[in-house]
């Protein structure tokens, strides 16, 4: 984009297991933490060539993948206990705020993360 002198944005798909521990989850949360700042430095950087860098940091995801490893109730309702909005988030409701951060409607947001966790960590 800045060799093509081209203005836009850049979306990565964190976790909000970057933003709080979550037990068996240090590798994984390590990981998504550093894509975190990763996008923060990709602002700084990339901000003067017109180029906004932030993260969406969605709970789990009812995707195939999210459906086959979140379908046991023993696994899953530990974590569905302290999301107050009792379940899963569904993909269209991370694309969401994907296309809000690639629109202009977002010009102004650069260098943050986004959590789609349903309140998890408000609680």
């Amino acid at each position: 984009m800045v060799n093509h002198n081209t203005r836009g944005s850049i979306v990565h798909i964190s976790s909000q297991a970057s933003l709080a521990a979550l037990s068996d989850h240090s590798l994984y949360g390590m990981t998504k933490a550093g894509l975190d700042n990763l996008a923060k430095n990709m602002a700084l950087e990339l901000g003067t060539h017109g180029i906004r860098v932030n993260c969406v940091n969605p709970t789990v995801v009812m995707t195939e993948m999210g459906r086959q490893n979140w379908s046991d109730p023993a696994k899953a309702g530990p974590m569905l206990s302290q999301i107050p909005l009792g379940r899963f988030a569904e993909v269209d409701e991370v694309v969401g705020p994907v296309l809000f951060l690639l629109s202009d409607a977002s010009s102004m947001v650069n260098g943050t993360t986004i959590p789609v966790d349903g309140g998890f960590l408000a609680t």
